[in-house]
């Protein structure tokens, strides 16, 4: 198991059927409350919620608590990608073609500036 291999105590193990998109999780709600744990490992980031986890990881730093993901390379995946284009097109709605390809490309590096961050 990864956590051991890495020198973490691993306490509990919890497994969750649901959406990363859906906030009605309460394993995960009682996990995030729970002050005694002062780690959570995930493998992927996107596993944990789609968006918005950079909020939960400071949340949990603001506690002395942290988010450790094991695989920070979801950054290139499908999902990044789509987001990206979604980005892209409200940009160039809002600023112009080229205007936009630049500031999603911003974006793409700052996503990925703050994966390099996590590791």
């Amino acid at each position: 198991m990864w956590g051991t291999e890495n020198g973490y105590a691993i306490l509990q193990v919890i497994t969750e059927i649901g959406s990363g998109q859906n906030g009605h999780r309460p394993k995960l709600m009682k996990l995030l409350a729970d002050p005694k744990c002062t780690v959570i490992i995930v493998e992927h980031r996107d596993r944990l919620m789609r968006f918005g986890s950079e909020y939960v990881e400071s949340a949990l730093a603001a506690q002395g608590r942290k988010l450790v993901v094991i695989d920070p390379s979801e950054l290139n995946n499908d999902l990044v990608e789509d987001m990206i284009a979604v980005l892209t097109s409200f940009c160039a709605r809002l600023y112009g073609k080229r205007f936009a390809k630049n500031k999603a490309k911003k974006a793409l590096q700052s996503i990925q500036d703050q994966g390099a961050k996590v590791e």
